[in-house]
């Protein structure tokens, strides 16, 4: 694997997957933007190094921000073949011992174990070649990324903290907004690991020792992500992956250990007796702005980094980013441990990127019996960080889910609302559309193939036939309906409708439909007009029906779907009458369903950005033009800053 960041960029320059800008481009804003528009490229574009950033270090975005990247990050050519490396090892180490023989099979497993697990060294290691006389955090290239964030943002730090009652480690990746030259926020969420051990910090009356690490080999990047058992040190899973174990040294102003190779080390504590201090806004991975709240203040007591030390840094946004990547080696590498352990009738699980990680998954079981996609969901939901998950799909299906001719078979499945299950329970606290934070509804939509038990033994036979039936008419739909030139259906819009997108021309029993603005008409309040217009136009097939405010543009289906994640809850948000699911995905500030919350806007960058960086894209040698990913979002974006305005 690699001895530090720097061997990884070169790594990357020899596979061509790294782009050097070697002009002055500003931390504030502009390496955002540059970033943004490789990062939300199909394949991830390029790892970017920024060399002059107004500080003595460079910085590198993008790192894992494709798929060739990820591999090489983890050191595999393909994530199946590290999968497959936990499933053995998994199995292994769970399958049931029933004779002596068995239990010395396990021995040599056990010794790899125990060549993976980190280790100490004495003296210094290269994270602490220089010392920071006055620790200065004003001195790293730390990135303002939003026109609307609270400050200067540390992005991709490595936290390290102790579990006071058993010493175990904890590293875990919490955003710092950068208050001063010696303090920050520290944003880890009531779910995590790291507020956890504040709160028993808080309970024994002890100030909290805290570390943070930037670079090092970014096998740490992704280990701190990972979805890994709580009082499991994610060093054992980096040792695991990498094939050696990472070596650590003490930190000089506190008991903590960190990798020896890392690029920073940002050495302090967090006193729980301090009263929280005010964090954000931030431009979020869900593509909305995080809102400010109180949050711990990290205070720094010490800073050292190698001498060639490079600031790591990600860009998150408005959906495509490099996350998604990070996300699809999750999805692959954990696999092997849901169905091993949690639930065996799982094949496959995949969380598209329009979902933003919790928002939708799509999980592919293989069925036996009546009920056992709900008893999946529930299992789910219960089940480490999957119990964010506000939608899920659940399918028996024979191909890869990943494929829309796949996915839109499996949802001719389902018939409403025999097949779908409404639930409560956590959410992710960036979850804005809940009714409190960290709380709401959960949909399943239970798209298997139905067991004649299911559907009712003597309804079986009509089911089979109604299931033709519907087919026959979706075939025959375009030859039954006026057509545009374009070949799409032509509609007769009722006057509280806008615009309308057609998702059933192409196959899926779906409709887009942008509405008037009026907060004060609730979601079933338009379900009647609803009913009215697909009848109007020949549409009662029709089973899923998404609708927006009126300024919502409906030309990109990915972006429809990402916003109706990201802005339904679950339960208040989705009606199932008549046969279908209506789903409304209007912005809910100013009281739309009965939303007392704040709202938070859209992430995009500022037009004078986007404009500084169109100028300058020749002279950067940034290669062919790439126009901004937020030109498509700057229409969505509503007056009031980070947190919309009601109406």
């Amino acid at each position: 694997m690699y001895d530090n960041l720097n061997r990884y960029l070169e790594r990357l320059r020899k596979e061509g997957e790294l782009l050097e800008i070697g002009v002055p481009v500003c931390p504030e804003y502009e390496i955002t933007e540059i970033t943004d528009r490789f990062s939300s490229l199909p394949g991830g574009g390029k790892a970017l190094l920024f060399t002059e950033t107004g500080t003595p270090f460079p910085v590198a975005t993008n790192l894992l921000g494709s798929d060739r990247r990820i591999c090489l990050a983890l050191g595999v050519e393909r994530l199946e073949d590290l999968a497959r490396r936990i499933e053995k090892a998994f199995h292994g180490l769970t399958a049931p011992k029933t004779s002596f023989g068995d239990k010395l099979r396990t021995l040599p497993l056990l010794g790899e174990i125990s060549r993976w697990m980190p280790r100490t060294r004495r003296g210094r290691g290269a994270c602490q070649q220089v010392v920071m006389e006055d620790p200065d955090l004003r001195k790293l290239p730390v990135l303002t990324c939003r026109p609307y964030d609270g400050g200067p943002f540390v992005t991709l730090p490595l936290v390290h903290t102790l579990d006071p009652a058993t010493g175990v480690r904890n590293v875990g990746m919490y955003r710092m907004q950068v208050y001063s030259a010696r303090t920050t926020g520290m944003h880890w969420h009531r779910h995590k690991t790291g507020a956890r051990h504040y709160d028993e910090y808080r309970k024994l009356g002890r100030r909290m020792p805290v570390t943070v690490c930037l670079g090092g080999d970014p096998v740490y990047t992704y280990a701190a992500t990972a979805p890994v058992p709580d009082n499991v040190d994610e060093y054992l899973l980096a040792g695991f992956i990498r094939r050696r174990p990472v070596e650590l040294v003490r930190c000089l102003t506190n008991e903590l250990e960190v990798p020896a190779d890392c690029d920073f080390v940002i050495e302090g504590y967090v006193d729980p007796a301090e009263e929280p201090g005010v964090e954000g806004a931030f431009g979020d991975h869900t593509g909305f702005y995080s809102l400010t709240d109180l949050y711990p203040t990290f205070h720094v007591t010490c800073i050292t980094h190698r001498r060639d030390a490079v600031y790591p840094a990600t860009v998150v946004g408005v959906p495509p980013q490099e996350d998604r990547f990070i996300a699809k080696a999750t999805e692959k590498i954990f696999l092997a441990p849901i169905r091993l352990t949690l639930q065996p009738e799982v094949a496959d699980l995949w969380m598209p990127e329009e979902g933003t990680a919790h928002n939708l998954a799509v999980v592919n079981i293989g069925k036996r019996y009546p009920g056992q996609a709900f008893k999946v969901a529930a299992s789910l939901w219960g089940a480490g960080q999957m119990m964010f998950n506000k939608f899920m799909v659940i399918t028996d299906a024979a191909g890869d889910i990943r494929r829309p001719e796949t996915l839109r078979e499996a949802l001719r499945n389902v018939s409403v609302p025999r097949d779908i299950l409404f639930s409560r329970g956590p959410l992710d606290v960036l979850d804005h559309a809940g009714d409190v934070t960290g709380a709401g509804g959960k949909l399943c939509i239970d798209a298997t193939r139905k067991l004649p038990e299911e559907t009712g033994a003597e309804s079986a036979a009509v089911e089979t036939e109604a299931g033709k039936t519907a087919r026959t008419l979706r075939e025959d739909a375009a030859g039954r309906q006026p057509e545009k030139a374009d070949g799409a259906r032509s509609w007769n819009l009722p006057p509280f409708a806008v615009d309308l997108n057609d998702a059933y021309a192409d196959g899926w029993d779906a409709l887009f439909l942008s509405v008037k603005r009026d907060a004060r008409k609730s979601l079933r309040n338009y379900v009647p007009e609803l009913e009215t217009l697909l009848r109007n136009n020949g549409a009662e097939n029709i089973r899923f029906v998404l609708f927006y405010d009126d300024r919502m543009p409906l030309t990109n289906v990915r972006t429809l779907l990402w916003l109706a994640g990201a802005n339904c809850d679950a339960v208040r948000d989705v009606a199932a009458e008549n046969g279908r699911l209506f789903f409304d995905a209007r912005v809910k500030a100013g009281g739309v369903n009965g939303f007392r919350r704040r709202w938070p806007n859209v992430v995009a960058s500022g037009p004078d950005t986007i404009g500084s960086i169109d100028k300058q894209w020749s002279e950067m040698g940034l290669g062919d033009f790439i126009p901004s990913p937020s030109l498509e979002h700057l229409s969505l974006v509503l007056p009031g800053g980070a947190e919309v305005e009601p109406e």
